[in-house]
């Protein structure tokens, strides 16, 4: 009896591929270490992975590539796995791209931190309430001309006048006050700079 080996070639390196150093996904072998994300070469994990026309994909970038085309048939005029000469890191893809800006402190929300309410994004720090401070939660809120309220110190506001009226009025005194707060940093700022600018001019 001759013994002939192995004849499995692993799909990604086309190299022989034996039994110890093999994984099976779909039926299709593979170099245990030659099962890789096709995007981002992280080591991909059973179960935890997806094949669109034999390329690979570690679940986030399947998703991503998903959300990208619309499809999951993939593009044939692009080549199925494309050659990338630096490797993201794999905490960018959280973290990029965002344009979310925070309502109410008017700085980039990124996803993980964000909050969502009537369309608008927030910090989970920042949603608070425009009275007392307190933190809200998407079921304990009242919004009324863009400004934010728990519902206790919403109600309370109401009991206080019998309408909400009042309210508007004086948020937009606070409002004024904090344009002019801002008006009045920014001309500080311009003045610490001045004088330079100045003797500039005389020579």
């Amino acid at each position: 009896m001759v013994f002939t080996g192995t004849q499995d070639k692993c799909r990604a390196c086309e190299k022989t591929v034996y039994v110890v150093d093999m994984v099976s996904a779909d039926g299709v072998p593979y170099h245990k270490t030659c099962f890789k994300c096709s995007h981002c070469n992280g080591k991909l994990v059973m179960g935890r992975f997806s094949s669109l026309d034999g390329v690979l994909f570690c679940m986030p970038h399947f998703e991503q590539h998903f959300k990208k085309t619309g499809t999951y048939s993939s593009n044939k005029s692009t080549p199925p796995r494309p050659e990338l000469t630096k490797t993201p890191s794999k905490l960018s893809a959280l973290f990029s791209g965002t344009q979310d800006k925070c309502s109410t402190c008017k700085k980039t929300v990124y996803p993980l931190e964000k909050i969502v309410v009537e369309g608008e994004n927030y910090h989970k720090a920042c949603f608070r309430c425009a009275k007392g401070g307190c933190f809200l939660s998407a079921s304990n809120y009242a919004a009324l001309d863009g400004y934010l309220y728990c519902k206790p110190h919403f109600s309370q506001l109401f009991k206080e006048k019998g309408s909400y009226s009042h309210l508007s009025k004086s948020m937009s005194v606070k409002k004024r006050e904090l344009i002019a707060s801002t008006s009045d940093e920014e001309k500080i700022e311009s003045t610490d700079q001045e004088p330079k600018e100045e003797s500039t001019e005389d020579n």
